[in-house]
């Protein structure tokens, strides 16, 4: 059996089909490359990071030299001795005291009530906002109110243009 994707085995009219294509009835069209490349920078920094993991992997332990670490103790000087022990001094004092050398005081309370003048006009004050918020609208007689406004005459007029 033969193979129909070989241009020979062909059958007659897609082969005469084939011969006779003419490429000028094709339209144009841009090809566009999708594939983007790295920069020079993108492969200089590859590089590095490479080259960095290739030497962390590959580092020997046994070419570090043993080092032996200074701790040093800050003592505190005599300032702060002579500060922390007059502070206990003080502390020592307060919990060790004798309340019974203190002398006995009285308490005198304060407490200033308003007197009578004030007391009665604040009432005042409290009658007077509550009789506004609960006066009674329906009480009021209707009124029209006429609205007066003598325009002068012309004598006027004419007796301040000429004066």
């Amino acid at each position: 059996m033969t193979s129909p994707s070989s241009p020979k085995n062909l059958p007659n009219d897609l082969k005469s089909q084939l011969e006779g294509f003419n490429t000028d009835n094709m339209k144009k069209a841009d090809t566009n490359e999708k594939i983007v490349l790295p920069t020079a920078e993108d492969v200089k920094q590859e590089k590095q990071h490479n080259q960095l993991i290739h030497s962390v992997e590959n580092f020997k332990a046994d070419k570090l030299k043993r080092t032996n670490t200074l701790e040093k103790i800050v003592l505190p000087n005599a300032e702060d001795v002579a500060a922390e022990k007059s502070q206990k001094a003080l502390i020592e004092d307060v919990e060790g005291f004798d309340t019974g050398k203190l002398k006995h005081a009285q308490t005198q309370e304060k407490n200033p009530l308003p007197d009578k003048f004030a007391i009665e006009a604040e009432k005042g004050q409290q009658q007077l906002i509550a009789g506004i918020e609960n006066f009674d609208t329906t009480k009021l007689k209707h009124t029209e109110t006429l609205e007066k406004n003598p325009l002068p005459t012309k004598e006027a007029i004419d007796m301040e243009k000429k004066a």
